[in-house]
């Protein structure tokens, strides 16, 4: 489970950073590079994204825990 914690804030990182381009420069790294915000491919990234968001969710429990 940590591999998966680790992976879900990797993405997370990622999509904020993509996020931070797209709020500082108005530059959407990932409709770059599919070509688009919505192709198929863009919308799958944008969805990992969300999805990793979701399950960062489930953090807060864990590090309420924490003291």
């Amino acid at each position: 489970m940590k591999a998966v914690n680790i992976i879900a804030l990797i993405i997370l990182i990622i999509g904020g950073l993509s996020w931070l381009l797209v709020g500082i420069f108005e530059w959407d790294f990932v409709s770059e590079i599919f070509s688009g915000s919505d192709t198929v491919g863009a919308k799958i990234i944008y969805i990992i994204f969300g999805l990793s968001a979701l399950y960062a969710l489930s953090f807060f429990t864990k590090v309420s825990e924490e003291k």
